[in-house]
C-alpha cells in the first residue's frame, strides 16, 4: 500500500516505485518484458490485458493491487504487440 500512495498521491514515477519496493525482477524499473497470455497466474494475466497502455511518465496501473499467490502487483502496461 505504500507503493501505491507513492503513486497516486505523491505522483512519483512507476519505475522508481518499482524500484523501490519490487521483490522480483521488477526490481529493475519495473520491466517484466514481453509477456505472453497463458504465461501468467490467471488474475496477474486478466488485470494485465484488461489495463491500456500507458507511459511511465502518466500510468495507468491497478488501483487496488491485484493479489496473486506470488503476492501484491500494481500493473502497468506499456504497450502491446
Amino acid at each position: 500500500m505504500e507503493a501505491l500512495v507513492k503513486l497516486t498521491e505523491e505522483n512519483m514515477r512507476f519505475d522508481k516505485v518499482a524500484e523501490l519496493y519490487s521483490e522480483d525482477k521488477a526490481k529493475q524499473g519495473g520491466s517484466l518484458g514481453w509477456m505472453n497470455r497463458g504465461s501468467m497466474v490467471g488474475e496477474f494475466q486478466d488485470a494485465a490485458f484488461a489495463l491500456q497502455p500507458s507511459t511511465l511518465d502518466n500510468p495507468i496501473f491497478t488501483n487496488p493491487p491485484i493479489r496473486t499467490k506470488f503476492g501484491y502487483h500494481i500493473i502497468m502496461v506499456e504497450g502491446r504487440k
